[in-house]
């Protein structure tokens, strides 16, 4: 009985700990491109994040919504206090028309969704059943 009451002791000083640990804080969760010409391409942003817990942020996965979005992130843990980044870059070749992306970002301080949006002009139709 002792050590069933000591495990489940050490069970909750383990979530309080854990609880108590990372925490991410984006300067902005939403990036708006405005209106801008195919023939750009490539666009990218920069999504910058403290860790504004108390011991180091780790960013475990982060996923785009669709292939046309590529995601690259800080792949080292970032101490409490100090900074990291979420590139998102959107691809707007062969797809004209408004866009609304999402980027998942997945710590051990919890789930945030990132959102790229804006709107690509003077460019041909996306082949029929493609998402834009």
């Amino acid at each position: 009985m002792k050590r069933l009451i000591f495990a489940l002791c050490a069970a909750l000083v383990a979530i309080v700990a854990s609880a108590a640990g990372a925490s991410i804080k984006f300067n902005e969760e939403i990036h708006n491109f405005g209106s801008f010409d195919e023939s750009k391409g490539k666009v990218t942003c920069e999504f910058k994040f403290t860790n504004t817990g108390s011991s180091p942020l780790v960013l475990q996965e982060v996923k785009a919504s669709c292939g046309c979005t590529t995601p690259e992130w800080t792949k080292t843990p970032i101490a409490p206090g100090k900074t990291g980044v979420v590139k998102a870059t959107y691809n707007a070749t062969g797809r004209p028309g408004a866009f609304n992306k999402t980027i998942t970002v997945k710590s051990n301080a919890g789930e945030t969704k990132l959102t790229i949006k804006g709107e690509v002009t003077n460019g041909k139709k996306a082949p029929e059943g493609e998402d834009l």
